[in-house]
């Protein structure tokens, strides 16, 4: 079976960032799969929400995502 031609999306980018509607990209921290218990309740609060990425790395990441609708 031949392989399709064209773009691919990187998909190991696209399970790790959401594009927003505004051209954002949001991210969850790293930290909180385990070794929870020496970290304190409001480190892990803060660690439980998503946070937008640094423009510096939004070209990097919007160009692995070709079908996001914003890059």
């Amino acid at each position: 079976m031949r392989r399709p031609k064209g773009i691919k999306t990187k998909k190991s980018v696209a399970k790790r960032f959401k594009i927003t509607a505004t051209g954002k990209a949001i991210r969850f921290p790293a930290g909180r799969r385990h070794l929870a218990q020496s970290k304190n309740a409001k480190r892990l609060r803060r660690l439980g929400k998503a946070q937008v990425v640094d423009k510096t790395d939004l070209y990097r990441i919007t160009q692995s995502l070709p079908f996001s609708h914003r890059g």
